[in-house]
């Protein structure tokens, strides 16, 4: 069983020596190389121009598109699924090939640790952070091309915790259709909704989205989950954290409406 674990970066940074971690730069077209040898969402076939709006997301297209793998998964070049042996140095604590076998023998997919809201649901989180319009487009994509998949997108808007950061691990079968499954949709918004007037983190829309879709997509399926810790190598800047939460959560935007189903797409 080959296992591919791609490493999405836009920078030079130490990458794990296991040989199961792909580094890949994303958003390569049109740059020079981050470091010889590191692989490129711009080859084969792509959509390394969109990374601006997909993120991480254009080296999964990639590596669906381009990569013969049985198992593959994508984590961040600062952030690792790893283990709960919290004792030992966070490089050590990664997934190898021999944990990512025993996972998935008794499971579909390996996600990290739920994040926790508390305070808010996800559809609030998003609509203090970004804009309503997306979820509505999106709701709408989905009605008319999956309306199987709304009980799910609907309760996951619902909650107050999920998976983040597109990361995940599973095998080629379901990876397939999970890719087939979201690039569809993916498309489906992109083409109805106007980014052209969004900030530069908002444009990101697509990335934030593929979170979201990931547990829609999970639920639907029910899908055996093993969730494990997710890894940070950088330290977290907590109180920065905290005070632009708390900074979005009191600021009301004009036009964001909590009423998805009154917004047209």
């Amino acid at each position: 069983m080959s296992i591919s674990i791609l490493i999405a970066m836009h920078k030079p940074y130490p990458a794990p020596r296991c040989s199961i971690y792909l580094p890949l730069q994303v958003g390569a077209a049109g740059k020079a190389d981050l470091s010889p040898g590191i692989a490129r969402d711009d080859a084969g076939k792509n959509i390394s121009e969109k990374n601006r709006s997909f993120c991480e997301l254009t080296g999964l297209f990639w590596a669906w598109k381009n990569l013969d793998y049985d198992v593959l998964g994508l984590v961040h070049y600062r952030r690792y699924l790893g283990n709960r042996k919290f004792w030992l140095p966070k490089e050590d604590r990664l997934l190898d090939e021999a944990a990512v076998r025993s996972l998935l023998a008794g499971h579909d997919i390996i996600l990290p640790q739920k994040r926790h809201y508390w305070i808010e649901t996800r559809e609030s989180h998003y609509v203090h952070a970004h804009h309503a319009e997306d979820l509505g487009c999106t709701e709408a994509v989905l009605r008319e091309k999956y309306p199987d998949c709304l009980p799910a997108w609907r309760h996951m808007l619902d909650s107050r915790s999920g998976h983040i950061c597109n990361m995940f691990i599973m095998r080629r079968e379901l990876l397939g259709e999970y890719c087939t499954w979201l690039f569809d949709i993916l498309f489906a918004v992109e083409s109805r909704l106007d980014i052209s007037a969004y900030s530069e983190k908002d444009q990101r829309v697509f990335g934030y989205l593929g979170e979201r879709l990931l547990d829609v997509w999970v639920e639907t399926r029910g899908l055996r989950a093993a969730e494990v810790p997710m890894i940070t190598l950088e330290s977290q800047h907590w109180p920065r954290k905290i005070t632009g939460f708390l900074q979005r959560k009191m600021r009301c935007r004009s036009g964001k409406s909590r009423n998805l189903l009154s917004i047209k797409t």
